[in-house]
């Protein structure tokens, strides 16, 4: 439809408006709208670029870049290569290779399985930036052309090894003011070193390095491992590191066509924003709403709202499946069943935490030990062998019968009896006597969680492994395993409902209230009981008894939201389990309570046998393991 006449130029009343003319863009103008939208940034020409290398069935690709890509761009690859006739089409508009043709002619939109296949990426590269071009395929003879702003020269002859290598120079050179809304050359740098990582992460079978100004960000050998799971694990810990090796579940699952195969953080391996969640759907790294929900709602349960976990989750589906030609820049991608892709990836990260049982991360132990670091000394700190003994004669808190300690009721310690010198020395000497009557536990060492040997300060128990140490957070520990009976027994039991003296009424748009509607026996399951009312209108008859006096407009119109963007009502999973973790806290052992040996040792039991036990009900850990070479590198041995 045509631009409405500016109000300038718009006639007085009753006078006849001019007919606005409608024209033909320009193959350059075109050129350029297109590469607006496909290449905003010089990642994203890195990322094109090496996607058509993959889809040329590159196994190197050596990416080099200079001034964070902005001066210059290049990708050289081993692949099939092109013949000069092939360059010269590779440059149009909307030319691609990609594209399989039925008998009758017709390009098959629907079975995609390349990653680029919209031939905009080098006409739209070569319309703001100086394009060339040099290939040569196996057996042929090489050629190379350029492209600068949209003007060709070549092809001509060329002598290169199989493949092809592209540079682009000076990007945006044709459209300046697109360089101001670039970053500095070190932003840009790391946005393409990204965008290269999280491709290589799906394609561990091919060498890549990334260099910036001739230093090397980034090399790849081409993983061979004995089968996929074990390449694609090494390929995520040579980008990823150690850290994520050590941490991390394997996820596998198949069902009705859809594969979900990777690797998910322990979830006490976590990071503040979703940056390190790598999603990738058949092969291509994809930011999609519904992946990322659904990871949330797996790990919702684990973590707090404002922590997120770690994982590289690969879905395999069917091509007709699944519609990857949404968004320009192939960043989205949309399911013909998301319901069903979303459920099942919440079932396999569910299943892989299952499977971790008591574990926590090993970052947890390396967060500790940077804690016992000694900080530099100053004039006003006492001297280190007066502070040992300080520190000594008011951590240690011997275990005894329990009993109730006034002033702990609060859970923070803060009504413990001070201790003097002489209670500490008493308090020494029982220790040593408890270590010695709890000797026959030495068969516990071989637990995983050791045999408790000690409190300290009422709140953390000290257990012995063969191995090295664990320090538990007695109150933490048992506030999960208190939760964990919970949700069973709600499972079982199923989830009470309380009946409204007078229904609520909630109006919704039409869409929202119908969408509402359709997921009424799955509403009743989590106790909430809903009607249609009318046209964008719902009535809520009951609601799940632990929520208790609560904001029914507010939770429907959450839960018409969410249905809406990401298919399940996530809020009430949520409000349900923040209310279970509510009880269970104040369920649970507190902080301040003395723990007999007996009472410690069937804590850390429980633990062994109780899944998710390595954390709280907050994503917080519940213990710290030390070996012993971590103990030894404290003092000094090692």
């Amino acid at each position: 439809m045509a631009e409405p006449a500016s109000d300038s130029a718009r006639p007085s009343d009753g006078a006849t408006p001019p007919r606005p003319q409608i024209r033909r863009l320009s193959e350059g103008t075109v050129n350029r709208i297109a590469a607006g939208e496909v290449v905003e940034r010089p990642a994203s020409a890195v990322k094109e670029l090496v996607e058509n290398a993959l889809d040329a069935g590159a196994r190197r690709i050596d990416v080099a870049i200079s001034g964070g890509g902005k001066t210059l761009i290049s990708v050289e690859d081993d692949g099939c290569g092109m013949t000069a006739d092939d360059l010269l089409l590779a440059i149009e508009r909307h030319a691609t290779s990609k594209l399989a043709v039925d008998d009758a002619g017709t390009e098959d939109l629907v079975h995609i399985n390349s990653l680029g296949f919209r031939g905009e990426a080098l006409p739209s590269i070569g319309a703001v930036a100086r394009l060339g071009i040099i290939s040569r395929p196996r057996g042929g003879e090489g050629h190379a052309l350029k492209v600068e702003g949209g003007k060709l020269s070549g092809p001509r002859p060329a002598g290169t090894a199989p493949g092809t290598r592209i540079e682009v120079r000076d990007i945006f050179f044709a459209t300046p003011a697109r360089l101001k809304f670039l970053k500095s050359d070190r932003a840009e740098a790391q946005a393409v070193s990204d965008v290269v990582k999280r491709i290589a992460m799906a394609h561990p079978r091919v060498a890549f390095s990334l260099t910036h100004e001739g230093r090397t960000m980034l090399r790849l050998d081409a993983e061979a491992a004995a089968d996929d799971e074990e390449a694609h694990l090494a390929r995520l810990a040579r980008i990823l590191g150690r850290d994520f090796q050590d941490n991390v579940m394997p996820v596998v699952i198949e069902r009705e066509g859809i594969a979900i195969h990777g690797h998910a953080g322990l979830p006490t391996f976590n990071r503040g924003n979703a940056q390190a969640q790598y999603l990738f759907v058949n092969g291509r790294p994809v930011r999609d709403k519904l992946l990322t929900g659904a990871v949330r709602g797996a790990y919702a349960d684990f973590l707090a709202r404002d922590r997120h976990p770690i994982l590289a989750l690969f879905v395999e589906v069917d091509p007709a499946e699944v519609d990857v030609n949404v968004h320009p820049a192939k960043a989205e991608v949309r399911f013909r069943d998301p319901g069903h892709v979303r459920a099942l990836i919440v079932k396999s990260l569910r299943m892989a935490l299952d499977a971790a049982g008591h574990r926590a991360s090993t970052t947890v132990a390396g967060a500790a030990l940077g804690a016992f670091r000694p900080e530099p000394q100053t004039l006003h700190q006492p001297p280190p062998q007066r502070h040992l003994m300080e520190l000594a004669s008011r951590s240690f808190a011997p275990s005894a019968p329990a009993t109730h300690v006034p002033g702990m009721e609060d859970g923070h310690g803060s009504g413990a009896p001070a201790h003097t010198p002489a209670d500490a020395l008493a308090g020494f000497e029982r220790a040593e006597a408890r270590v010695e009557d709890t000797a026959s536990t030495d068969d516990l060492m071989d637990r995983p969680l050791g045999a408790a040997r000690g409190q300290l300060h009422l709140t953390y128990i000290v257990s012995e492994t063969r191995d090295g140490l664990i320090l538990v957070d007695q109150h933490a520990a048992h506030e999960r395993l208190v939760h964990e009976r919970m949700k069973k027994a709600l499972a079982e039991a199923g989830i009470k409902r309380q009946a409204l003296l007078v229904p609520e009424v909630v109006e919704l748009g039409a869409g929202e209230a119908a969408a509402l509607a359709d997921r009424s026996d799955e509403l009743a399951e989590l106790g909430l009981v809903i009607e249609p009312f009318g046209d964008g209108t719902i009535i809520v008859r009951e609601t799940p008894a632990m929520l208790g006096d609560t904001d029914i407009q507010g939770l429907v119109r959450d839960l018409a939201d969410e249905v809406a963007e990401l298919g399940e009502a996530l809020s009430l999973k949520e409000r349900l389990d923040e209310v279970s973790g509510t009880m269970a806290c104040h369920g649970s052992v507190r902080a301040g309570r003395r723990l007999t040996a007996a009472e410690m040792n069937a804590l850390l039991r429980e633990m062994e046998v109780t899944p998710h036990s390595g954390q709280c009900n907050h994503g917080r850990p519940t213990y710290v393991k030390l070996t012993l070479p971590d103990i030894e590198k404290l003092f000094g041995r090692r």
